[in-house]
């Protein structure tokens, strides 16, 4: 049937004020004059905050910072006034909180500025001070010092990773015996030694100076380990990184090793492992629900009594001079997020899955051909050589005599091709379908409970839900709305004021219609949906939604047996002949000037769709 184009809903624009973007624009359409106020302002003001004798409030200037630098375009404005250099002295602050979102607002920078940033933040010296952190950290099991060490260390990956001079200053500095200390966390601190572990690898790629001070030592410690997941893959790149300084009579065991570990990781299959793990943490969860429902139910007893001891031990507390009690509640549990084991054990499964391939990549291509070579194979020569003459010279380029004899034999040995054309293969149809379906659930929890009054929001989310259900039709997914929430749709699609959105519910009407009608036992479901689209096609003022919800009846009515007995129940042919001579008199009398000549040509499409589908009703209802 004949659709209209809806134009993408574009994400509200980002302002750390809070002002909304249209009180925004109102300003800078008052002070024209002043540029780029809004993007100015809320870094001068967090800048300015730094310098504050509080240290709650330079910890509040630097999460600010950090979550403000996310947005990119915000970026600018903050360099403009050297952010790099009032956050630089906050990562030796007397204040550890302050040093941790300080090291996370520099983690972000870096992160979403790319690599220029990253090279002006290290012309600016900002490794100075965070070598310095990074020596003062203190490795053991307290939290806030740990978590200082996983953002600095994250910052030091991200510089090192674009800078050829933050490698120089890594190498003198003498930052491996730091890192390889977080590594050594890992029995405690998992998060920490994956990032120690990824700077490493970074850290000793094409770093010849550095790798000639690695010791025996170092090597030991970089020994595998079963878990967590992305260590051993991790550590395996590093070693293959540390190859050509190793001895000779260890290199051929170091290059077993490595296909051995690479084989074991990537004969892990995601697509079985990952619907088990979401399986276990929604056993978790309902788990530790019914734990807390029979706490609550034990507990309900005395919560009376323990109420009433409260307020005694508040009467005897002596008050202070402002009037408030004494009492200072340091019970912060219920803000922290919930336990995410098994998500973090995905994640760790496909970045170290992604690692390995990459490794792979490297072992193959580590002994290419030099830049030179393949300039001088594709120099002036070419043009007068023929076709012949060019495959014969860069046979020898492209042989696979490139790829030495023991690294040939350790990759075949553990079948490591065989294993990574299984990665290319798409996942079992349980892992496809069930994002799909748990994407269209979050829709429709924001849609059917509470109506949003954010207009945008709305036509996203409605937008969002007609996209994931039509993907579901597509792949034979069976449908997870029920009546009640169809019918808490259709209600929503007469009542809301923006078009779009009626036009949404509607679409989402005729989709979940036309897949039920495949099924059998629906037709009161069928027949609840054509009486709701023929209400709206018969009562709404705009020509647009008479036409998507006559649309939605052609796709719920045309085939099936269950849809026959439903159209027969509610009399389909005879409302439909009603409006056909109406619908056709609105678009004539109303359609022009008044809607768009896109919009004008699915309606005429609709009308003729219409008649044809009347003319097929009337042969079904004779039989």
């Amino acid at each position: 049937m004949g659709k209209s184009k809806n134009n993408k809903f574009k994400r509200p624009q980002f302002n750390s004020a809070g002002l909304p973007v249209g009180a925004v624009k109102d300003v800078e359409e008052e002070h024209e004059e002043e540029d780029h106020v809004d993007a100015e302002c809320p870094a001068a003001e967090l800048l300015e905050k730094l310098q504050s004798p509080s240290a709650d409030v330079r910890e509040f200037a630097c999460a600010s910072i950090s979550r403000v630098v996310q947005q990119s375009q915000t970026i600018p404005s903050f360099l403009q006034r050297d952010v790099v250099k009032r956050l630089g002295p906050m990562l030796l602050d007397c204040s550890l909180a302050v040093r941790e979102t300080a090291a996370g607002a520099l983690r972000n920078l870096s992160a979403c500025g790319g690599h220029e940033v990253c090279e002006d933040m290290v012309k600016q010296d900002i490794l100075t001070p965070l070598t310095s952190l990074l020596r003062e950290v203190r490795l053991d099991q307290h939290c806030k010092t740990t978590n200082v060490a996983y953002e600095s260390v994250n910052l030091l990956w991200n510089l090192c990773e674009s800078s050829s001079q933050a490698l120089s200053v890594f190498n003198k500095a003498g930052l491996l015996d730091v890192i390889i200390q977080c590594l050594e966390t890992h029995t405690h601190n998992v998060e920490l030694a994956i990032s120690a572990a990824h700077c490493l690898h970074t850290v000793t790629e094409d770093n010849p100076e550095l790798l000639c001070s690695m010791n025996v030592a170092v090597l030991t410690s970089l020994e595998m380990c079963d878990r967590p997941v992305p260590l051993p893959s991790t550590h395996t790149g590093v070693m293959w990184n540390l190859k050509s300084s190793l001895p000779a009579a260890r290199q051929a065991q170091t290059l077993s090793a490595v296909a051995a570990t690479l084989a074991q990781c990537l004969a892990l299959d995601a697509g079985v492992l990952l619907p088990q793990l979401r399986a276990a943490e929604e056993a978790r969860f309902a788990g530790a629900a019914a734990e807390t429902v029979s706490a609550d139910q034990a507990g309900g007893a005395s919560k009376f009594l323990e109420m009433e001891e409260m307020e005694e031990e508040e009467e005897a507390a002596p008050p202070k001079k402002n009037g408030k009690k004494a009492v200072k509640d340091t019970d912060f549990s219920d803000l922290l997020p919930k336990d995410k084991g098994e998500l973090r054990d995905a994640v760790a499964l496909l970045s170290a899955q992604q690692t390995s391939l990459e490794i792979i990549v490297n072992m193959c291509c580590s002994d290419d051909p030099s830049d030179d070579e393949w300039e001088e194979a594709s120099s002036s020569d070419e043009s007068e050589a023929g076709p012949d003459a060019l495959c014969d010279g860069l046979s020898g380029l492209m042989s696979p005599l490139c790829l030495s004899a023991e690294v040939h034999a350790a990759l075949v040995h553990h079948r490591i091709p065989e294993k990574v054309l299984k990665k290319t293969q798409f996942p079992c149809k349980e892992a496809m379908d069930h994002p799909i379906q748990a994407s269209f659930h979050r829709c429709s929890v924001f849609v059917i409970p509470e109506i949003p009054k954010e207009e945008e929001f709305l036509e996203a989310v409605t937008s969002a839900m007609r996209s994931l259900l039509q993907t579901i039709a597509s792949k034979n997914i069976p449908q997870c709305m029920s009546p009640q929430q169809l019918m808490s749709l259709s209600e929503a699609a007469t009542r809301c004021d923006v078009v779009s959105v009626r036009v949404n519910a509607l679409a989402i009407l005729g989709i979940t219609g036309s897949t039920l009608a495949k099924e059998k036992g629906t037709a009161d479901t069928l027949q609840m949906i054509g009486n709701a689209l023929l209400q709206v096609a018969s009562k709404d003022a705009n020509l647009v939604v008479n036409g998507e919800a006559l649309d939605a009846l052609l796709d719920v009515f045309a085939d099936g047996d269950e849809a026959e007995k439903a159209a027969r129940n509610i009399q389909l042919l005879t409302a439909l002949k009603t409006l056909q001579p109406v619908f056709k008199s609105k678009i004539r009398k109303e359609g022009r000037g008044k809607y768009s000549p896109e919009q004008l040509c699915v309606l005429d499409n609709i009308k003729v769709n219409l008649r044809r589908f009347i003319g097929y009703l009337e042969t079904v209802m004779k039989k």
